[in-house]
């Protein structure tokens, strides 16, 4: 007998307690495994998540988690070979396999280098600015995001077994929130693969993250209002997990990446011939049979020009023809199997249903040559290309999930539009054109009905990563029929497993909560310049106040000279006296910010390395000829950076003339070290 998927629960792993259904070779049939999560104690496993998994992601910052989710990629970078192999049983073909397992690799890796940049070396996050809530000063908010104290539960679909938990995994570890996988059970063979990987590896804290191999049984029954939901696969599956009665009874969290008829629009000005005319014929056939065409991303509705449907289909149809189908071990093969000799039955039955509406252009769902493979054993299919009409319903109601594709005609951009919302919701789009004013208003006019549309032209066609590939840093879901859910999305996918909690206090008790200094709380101006002072050694609230230097009439003619910004309100009397901001001349802004430095910085070497930057620079009154400055500069954040040495200091700098009005706000950002470790023997 085939062996046994294992579940990874509780810290342990646990085999079923019978036997399970049989899981096959997409491209030859044998029985591979076998599945079922018989026995499984899904309270226990998400008691386990909460209890162990939870707390030790807590304890670390996003920082830490980040140097994880880096140490994992890298980690299954040095094994996907072995992943590769087992993914051939999925029928994919390496390049297939690639783009499942490195675009998984290269989604914790984006998430990584995303937490140490925009992410704070702390355990939670601050959102936004403060937010004044009275005239004095007094009282004011903040936004904080904490973890979830629950468990991120992941369910998946057959089509991308890599790819496809490591997407959710990645926000979720960052967020530090533990995740429990079950993936879709055609391919979760090689899911399970992916896990013992991580597993072995020991990189990932215990309870972090749990496996399932099987139905999910009575998990949904034991969720909380802490837990999240994170679902792929079928429309019709996700009405019904999200109307499970502890989801509605919880208000869990709950997101869905579902069925989607996406589309692809050749604009009118991509006539045969052009290059956008090639690069739509290239993209459709590699959205058809990429993962043959087992993508929830895939194209499957070609809207083109009446003018240009031939020539579509003619390119298009020649390009299948050559497409080589069958076992991707064959050297030459560019076309593997679908997941499931059952998958192949659906896709038939929609083809079927494409055809009432239709015809037919390319392909038989009937029949197929193939290399180095049965047909009939193997879930093989041709590609299809079809001719739709557009006013009937089935070709923006039902998806063939395979390569599958229908050209549809259109008159007019308006007409076009119209089409498009008939989808009812789809993940990604794509418009093929070298129009602005095309792609502009077939963007804005079908944004409502997309989560992602990619422009596509000759300007940006090597750098694209094609209609259908996520990438972590935007998001990736859709509106209606798609879901209604959003998965990654840089920070966004972070804050997703978080809870967004106004806090209402006064500055110094909001400066204490949050760790970072707030206008209005305390200041500590001491003897000893801030600038002088080691990483370690800097609060928040730490301040000097340097001034006052009186800016004088040569001070603005030499920066003027110096700098060459001659702008009239700095140089002309005349002209600045006309001006109904200004009423005379005026210093400029920068060199204002430019005294306030020379009035702030300790010159010396020291823990200060540099100055990286200035964020939020606003002028907010005009300085006059005869004006004294003073600067108040206040360590608002650290952000240590735990092996490089030094960490990110942000300063609030507040320039404020005689009167004490302010006359320039803004942040300076620094790189300050860290005291020097001690030499064995002198310590």
């Amino acid at each position: 007998m085939a062996p046994v998927l294992r579940s990874y629960v509780s810290g342990d792993w646990h085999r079923p307690t019978e036997e399970g259904r049989p899981l096959h070779d997409a491209v030859t049939g044998a029985e591979i495994a076998r599945i079922s999560s018989a026995g499984v104690d899904f309270a226990a496993a998400l008691d386990h998540g909460r209890r162990v998994g939870g707390p030790a992601l807590r304890e670390l910052t996003f920082h830490q988690r980040a140097a994880l989710l880096k140490a994992l990629g890298q980690h299954l970078r040095e094994h996907r070979e072995h992943l590769y192999a087992v993914s051939a049983q999925t029928g994919a073909t390496l390049g297939d396999s690639k783009f499942d397992v490195d675009g998984g690799i290269g989604v914790l890796l984006a998430f990584a280098s995303k937490g140490r940049r925009e992410l704070p070396n702390d355990t939670f996050y601050v959102e936004g600015g403060v937010e004044p809530l009275g005239r004095g000063g007094t009282f004011v908010g903040q936004h904080v995001c904490t973890p979830l104290h629950g468990v991120a539960v992941q369910i998946n679909a057959f089509n991308f077994p890599v790819w496809g938990p490591l997407e959710k995994l990645a926000p979720a570890f960052l967020a530090g929130v533990p995740s429990l996988i079950k993936p879709a059970s055609p391919t979760a063979f090689l899911t399970a693969a992916l896990v013992e990987l991580i597993v072995e590896s020991g990189l990932l804290p215990e309870g972090s993250l749990q496996f399932v191999a099987g139905s999910t049984g009575d998990l949904l029954d034991h969720l909380t209002e802490q837990d999240l939901v994170s679902f792929t696969g079928s429309a019709s599956t996700a009405a019904t997990l999200r109307t499970h009665p502890a989801v509605v009874r919880h208000a869990v969290r709950f997101t869905a990446e579902a069925d989607s008829l996406n589309l692809s629009v050749l604009g009118p000005d991509a006539a045969p011939g052009t290059p956008e005319f090639d690069l739509y014929v290239k993209g459709l056939v590699a959205e058809m049979t990429v993962k043959a065409g087992q993508k929830c991303t895939a194209i499957r509705r070609a809207f083109v020009p009446e003018q240009h449907v031939d020539a579509v289909v003619e390119a298009v149809s020649a390009r299948l023809a050559r497409t080589t189908i069958g076992n991707p071990a064959s050297e030459g093969v560019r076309m593997g199997a679908l997941a499931s000799l059952e998958q192949r039955e659906e896709v038939r039955r929609g083809v079927k249903a494409l055809a009432d509406a239709g015809r037919i252009v390319f392909g038989d769902p009937e029949k197929v040559e193939v290399v180095d493979a049965d047909p009939e054993r193997g879930a093989f299919v041709s590609p299809i290309l079809l001719v739709g009409d557009p006013e009937r319903a089935e070709p923006h109601e039902v998806e063939a999930f395979g390569p599958v594709s229908t050209v549809l005609p259109y008159a007019s951009t308006a007409q076009l539009v119209d089409y498009a919302a008939r989808g009812r919701g789809s993940l990604a789009g794509s418009v093929v054109t070298a129009d602005p004013a095309f792609a502009r208003d077939v963007v804005l006019g079908v944004a409502p009905w997309h989560g992602r549309l990619l422009v596509l032209n000759e300007a940006d066609a090597k750098e694209s990563t094609g209609h259908g590939s996520p990438l972590p840093a935007l998001v990736h879901g859709g509106p209606g029929r798609a879901g209604g859910g959003e998965e990654m999305g840089g920070i966004r996918g972070v804050l997703h497993h978080m809870q967004r909690t106004a806090v209402q206090a006064d500055p110094d008790t909001l400066t204490a909560i949050t760790g970072r200094w707030v206008p209005g709380s305390r200041r500590t101006v001491t003897d000893v310049h801030p600038f002088r002072k080691h990483l370690e050694e800097l609060r928040p609230g730490d301040t000097i106040v340097a001034g006052p230097r009186r800016v004088t009439q040569s001070d603005v003619e030499h920066f003027a000279e110096f700098t060459g910004d001659t702008f009239y309100a700095h140089m002309d009397a005349e002209a600045a006296a006309a001006n109904p901001l200004f009423g005379e001349r005026v210093a400029h802004g920068y060199l204002v910010v430019s005294l306030a430095a020379g009035l702030f910085v300790d010159p010396d070497p020291g823990p200060v390395l540099a100055n990286f930057g200035v964020d939020d620079l606003r002028f907010l009154t005009p300085v006059k000829f005869g004006d004294e400055l003073t600067v108040t500069l206040t360590c608002k954040q650290l952000t240590p950076r735990d092996t490089a040495g030094y960490g990110e200091v942000r300063w609030d700098a507040d320039v404020t003339r005689q009167d004490g009005e302010s006359v320039a706000r803004y942040d300076v950002l620094t790189l300050v070290a860290e005291k020097p470790a001690e030499k064995e023997g002198q310590r």
